[in-house]
């Protein structure tokens, strides 16, 4: 039996390997390649060795892309978990305890049917159904609400507050799937720990950040790094809701954007492909420092 199992292994790994390997790490190695050339997408390919990140470096749209991306980044995470946490511990432990058996509040398998419920939406459609929201006149959904001699609210046309409404519609998009995975993890908690601490008279906010919080650490510490690498993308939020698209003034640029303005609207796709090596390494650090510094010990 033992000289059958790798063979068994091989067989089943041997295909999604070799499409990952042709598909994923091939394309890969041909962007660092490319990251070296001045190719505009047609014709020959020059090499220029470090010039493209050279160009990158003094380039005022990438640093305030890269500032665009680390407020997301900041923010994204911390608003999310925090309210997916809350929301899964009150539909799973929040509404106390009964004959022993401990409850969410009154209709907590309905509210989870409702939270999931943007993920089976297309991020296309979530974003011009907000672009609607928010739209910077007065057929907006929230400038509607003004009195007509108000002013329209400039929400997607003005830096100060474009990026803040991708925000929300991230967090409003993503928030359900935590609040199940978290749900999910809260469910293989052991009702008798939560028995032992409210017979000890453990209140509801004891027994999230005494139990509930380091037993789903694990789970915490996957979405975090998730939710980072959402918020280094954002592109297509950003290309269908806003005014500016990450346009010359980069109002609203993240560095999605700009590869993909620079291949397909201004043909530098050496250019855009030493953004995308940045872009791979800053998520790849970014998720190993993550885990690095948020490891502790199992409980």
């Amino acid at each position: 039996m033992r000289h059958g199992k790798y063979p068994f292994i091989i067989g089943f790994l041997a295909v999604p390997v070799a499409l990952y390997a042709t598909f994923v790490v091939a394309a890969y190695i041909q962007t660092f390649q490319l990251s070296m050339t001045s190719w505009s997408g047609f014709g020959a390919i020059k090499f220029v060795g470090a010039d493209n990140f050279v160009k990158l470096w003094n380039d005022e749209l990438f640093w305030k892309s890269l500032r665009h991306n680390g407020y997301l980044l900041l923010l994204l995470p911390i608003v999310t978990i925090a309210l997916a946490l809350v929301f899964a511990f009150l539909l799973n432990v929040g509404g106390g305890s009964k004959g022993g058996v401990t409850r969410g509040v009154w209709g907590s398998k309905f509210y989870r049917v409702i939270f999931f419920f943007p993920q089976l939406m297309a991020l296309a459609i979530v974003a011009v159904i907000f672009g609607r929201v928010f739209a910077s006149d007065k057929s907006g959904m929230l400038n509607g609400l003004f009195p007509d001699s108000w002013s329209p609210w400039l929400f997607l046309a003005d830096e100060r507050w474009a990026l803040t409404c991708i925000l929300v519609v991230l967090v409003w998009q993503a928030v359900g799937f935590y609040v199940v995975l978290f749900s999910a993890g809260m469910g293989s908690i052991g009702e008798e720990i939560y028995e032992a601490a409210a017979l000890d008279g453990a209140s509801r906010i004891t027994l999230f950040f005494k139990i509930t919080l380091p037993l789903l650490w694990n789970t915490i510490q996957t979405g975090w790094v998730y939710l980072g690498i959402a918020a280094f993308d954002a592109f297509a939020l950003i290309n269908i809701m806003t005014v500016d698209r990450g346009g010359p003034d980069g109002a609203t640029s993240v560095l999605a954007m700009m590869i993909y303005r620079n291949t397909f609207e201004y043909s530098q796709v050496g250019y855009a492909s030493a953004l995308g090596v940045v872009l791979f390494f800053l998520t790849l650090t970014f998720a190993a420092l993550t885990l690095r510094v948020t490891r502790r010990d199992a409980v």
